[in-house]
């Protein structure tokens, strides 16, 4: 298929994840041994992907190597998506590319870099 066409997809999307909410109290019931294996399965489905990249662009190929490598080295999703958009802004701004890049991924990118900093801040600050 060619995906959703209409802002529909995204109502109904958000509705399942609203509904989805009152059922995250059910997940402190499953152990982490349980969820490992679809954990697993996950991974091996996003890493599939991984050949749809254009690795010989590096503005594209090194956001994306680094989102994949940052992810299991340090146990966060949000440090390798961090990473990732960081990379991304900053090797199009060193290109000279800065005005393709869109307003909502400097904006992202300036809260990634907030939430990079501030624990190596506070703990040069004492705080």
């Amino acid at each position: 298929g060619e995906g959703a066409r209409t802002g529909f997809a995204n109502l109904v999307t958000g509705g399942l994840f609203t509904c989805a909410l009152f059922l995250t109290p059910l997940l402190t019931i499953v152990p982490m041994q349980a969820a490992a294996p679809a954990l697993v399965a996950v991974g091996f489905l996003m890493m599939t992907q991984v050949k749809n990249i254009d690795w010989d662009r590096y503005e594209v190929a090194v956001p994306a190597f680094l989102t994949i490598a940052v992810m299991p080295f340090t146990y966060s999703i949000t440090n390798g998506i961090g990473a990732g958009f960081l990379a991304y802004v900053t090797i199009k701004t060193v290109l000279g590319r800065a005005k393709e890049i869109h307003w909502l991924l400097w904006a992202t990118a300036a809260l990634f870099l907030l939430y990079f900093a501030i624990d190596p801040l506070e703990q040069l600050l004492g705080v």
